[in-house]
């Protein structure tokens, strides 16, 4: 198990380090003058090139990419140039809407998507199966920012049950579960039913294993082979969709963020791609690489869990 997680971590180094080097040069290649587009185009050159030195972008490439991983290895994401306030603060801000808008559309997927498989592999061929197949299969074809303008349309301009956007604070948990209850669920339901999907399938692909066929041999009902032996060797699969999703949720949700009005890091981020604010874009991608190459690692840990045969592989 040690030599395991010891490879496992030695991947998760080489990987951040091959993604702080992928974001840095696709970010600084980006068209345009970040001091030029805050100064505008009829500044001064002394001007501009005094902006230029105090934001760093006169020294070479190489230094600033090392200058840049070193603060980030020390906590330090630098200054914004548009905010001017350091990166930390605003990340620090924004991650606790992003973060519980991914939890809870995460938690509301898996909620849905396990009932709604476990349902359909054992009673396959069934009328529940079939509508349950044709509902994940619209449910995967449907874009969540069209399903989250809907939501809006039904639950916030017609029923008014909920507002159609924005974020009141964690002040009040409750009211700031609500706020974010539809975005939730324009996330959650897309995921589900690629979820839903993925355990029906594994969980098939089990019940025609010999295992489960000396277990009903043995006098196990179909029910208790199910719930005994197949559903845990089902998971494997699973949870790679999951930690997926997870990733998917914290990092993808630009545009829910922008349906909704939400302050994330979603928001933040096409607000300073906007701006050419290049340091808060570096620093809050990088802060989601980072995010999705350690759930991977989680995720790769759970599958040791789940099937020790792995941990003898490695």
């Amino acid at each position: 198990m040690i030599r395991y997680v010891t490879s496992r971590l030695a991947s998760l180094i080489i990987s951040l380090l091959v993604a702080s080097i992928v974001i840095f040069a696709v970010i600084e290649v980006i068209p345009g003058d970040p001091a030029s587009f805050m100064l505008g185009v009829n500044a001064r050159p002394d001007t501009l090139a005094a902006l230029r030195s105090e934001m760093g972008l006169d020294q070479p490439l190489i230094q600033r990419y090392f200058a840049w991983v070193t603060g980030l290895l020390q906590g330090d994401f630098g200054n914004s140039w548009t905010y001017k306030t350091p990166v930390a603060d605003l990340i620090n801000d924004r991650i606790w809407v992003s973060l519980p808008l991914a939890v809870y559309a995460l938690v509301l997927s898996t909620l849905i998507a396990f009932p709604a498989g476990i349902y359909a592999a054992s009673r396959r061929g069934s009328a529940g199966d079939v509508t349950i197949m044709g509902a994940t299969q619209l449910g995967v074809a449907i874009p969540n920012f069209w399903f989250a303008m809907i939501l809006v349309l039904i639950f916030a301009i017609n029923l008014r049950w909920f507002s159609a956007g924005g974020f009141p604070g964690w002040d009040n948990p409750a009211l700031a579960l609500k706020s974010l209850t539809l975005p939730a669920i324009s996330l959650a339901l897309p995921q589900a039913a690629i979820l839903a999907r993925v355990m029906r399938s594994s969980l098939l692909d089990m019940l025609t294993e010999d295992f489960i066929r000396t277990a009903r041999a043995k006098g196990l009902s179909h029910r208790q082979a199910l719930w005994r032996h197949a559903v845990r060797n089902a998971l494997i699969p699973v949870l790679t969709i999951i930690g997926l999703q997870f990733s998917f949720l914290l990092a993808g949700g630009i545009i829910i963020e922008q349906v909704f009005f939400l302050p994330g890091l979603g928001r933040l981020i096409f607000q300073s791609i906007s701006a050419r604010d290049l340091i808060v874009v570096e620093s809050v991608v990088m802060l989601l690489v980072f995010t999705v190459i350690v759930v991977n690692f989680l995720v790769d840990m759970a599958y040791a869990i789940v099937d020790p045969r792995l941990r003898t592989k490695t």
